[in-house]
């Protein structure tokens, strides 16, 4: 079977098109710089493409997206380029299994089975079951290295890897699609493939500024009011500490960030808002927080970044994954790390056991208890989050780099309206 081969800078999701194509020279060029490019293959006949490889090296990443003859993605492969330059981890990967040809593109009533593979030999394959039938079941998938694992091919060497899922039978013939090369101008539309990337702060620093107007998606309109201050926190050995203090014992926080050996105002970042309350029978205003903040300085933060474990690699982030620290008691806390094992033990007795001389416990406020180690002067801060899982801890930095605030937020991230 003759396969044709065509190049591009990007893949239009929407249009199912590539665009603006290039040569194979020029996509070459591409590769060897890292930019990002598309290869499209297609059989004569048949509109939709085969297969549509997804390439950009800078960001350590190959996207594999295979097509049904109606059009539909049937298959995602996520590829990553890790510390071996001549090996791609199969990172992650997505199946559908439409039940017939009318069903729509990405159906909710679609069974699909995704698979999360790891350079260490973890895995998790979840087969989502629609319909009738309905639910999940998540198993460890068997897969062997060379299953976990692909050698790099070198450009225009690569094999068409959606032949078996395509029914193809045979060796195909590769043919390059002519493409004349020229200047491109201006950015790809929002419609266009783009490498996937961690999750993004958002506005952080306006939830902190009164009169801004933010919306959950929940309550259309929200307006952030004065940030409330509940006390400061000590931290003299100059290491921030922020985790889940309801971690197993001897672990160490999960996130650490270093600041300046001091005492620093805690915050939170407070919205108004109007609902109709049901049980009230009227429309009634609320107050909610929605972060949390160390406040290192006045100075405005110029940039935000995710705060990371030691060993969290960004480059196996799939699309708006986060880092951050873990918790099973809906509770997160500010500490000094340092004295991280004496302020866990007296936030212990003092939440579990209930001894009052162990902490000070807060009231109304997100705060909700704080610890202090007498030999050092090293206090931890526990706060209410809205639930368990992980936490994205987010670190504001001036432009001349310097830690100007650590923030959570104890909700997902409002938007600006």
């Amino acid at each position: 079977m003759v396969v044709e081969v065509g190049y591009a800078q990007a893949w239009d999701v929407e249009a199912r098109a590539p665009w603006r194509p290039i040569s194979a020279g020029e996509a070459r060029e591409r590769d060897a710089a890292g930019l990002p490019y598309v290869v499209v293959y297609r059989t004569a006949g048949r509109e939709a493409p085969l297969e549509v490889r997804l390439v950009s090296w800078r960001d350590h990443y190959v996207g594999l997206w295979v097509y049904d003859a109606q059009g539909r993605r049937i298959y995602d492969l996520d590829m990553r380029l890790l510390d071996d330059p001549g090996r791609l981890l199969r990172r992650y990967s997505v199946g559908w299994q439409y039940t017939g040809p009318e069903m729509a593109e990405f159906d909710k009533e679609c069974p699909r089975v995704t698979v999360e593979l790891f350079p260490d030999g973890r895995g998790r394959r979840t087969e989502e079951r629609r319909g009738d039938v309905g639910g999940s079941y998540a198993t460890v998938p068997k897969v062997r290295e060379d299953e976990r694992w692909m050698v790099r091919p070198a450009f225009g060497e690569w094999p068409l890897l959606s032949a078996q899922a395509q029914g193809l039978t045979g060796a195909p013939v590769f043919e390059v699609a002519e493409a004349e090369p020229g200047v491109a101008e201006g950015d790809a539309p929002a419609t266009c493939w783009r490498p996937p990337r961690i999750a993004q702060p958002g506005p952080i620093s306006e939830l902190f500024r009164p009169g801004v107007r933010v919306t959950d998606g929940y309550h259309p309109e929200m307006t952030v009011v004065e940030p409330r201050r509940t006390g400061t926190l000590r931290v003299p050995g100059g290491l921030l500490a922020v985790s889940g203090p309801d971690i197993d014992r001897g672990d160490g926080p999960h996130i650490t960030v270093p600041v300046p050996p001091g005492e620093y105002v805690l915050e939170e970042a407070q919205v108004s808002y109007e609902y109709d309350c049901e049980w009230r029978g009227r429309r009634v205003a609320a107050t909610d927080t929605t972060a949390v903040r160390l406040l290192v300085s006045e100075t405005p933060a110029a940039a935000w970044e995710m705060a990371r474990r030691p060993g969290d690699d960004p480059r196996l982030c799939i699309e708006n994954e986060i880092f951050g620290f873990d918790t099973d008691g809906a509770t997160g806390c500010f500490a000094d790390a340092g004295a991280w094992e004496p302020l866990r033990e007296l936030y212990e007795r003092a939440l579990v056991q209930g001894d009052p001389d162990a902490g000070e416990t807060i009231s109304d406020s997100m705060y909700m208890l704080r610890t202090r180690d007498e030999a050092s002067g090293a206090e931890l801060m526990a706060f209410a989050t809205t639930g368990d899982g992980t936490y994205p801890v987010w670190v504001g930095r001036s432009a001349a780099g310097e830690v100007v605030g650590v923030v959570v937020l104890v909700e997902g991230m409002p938007e600006l309206i």
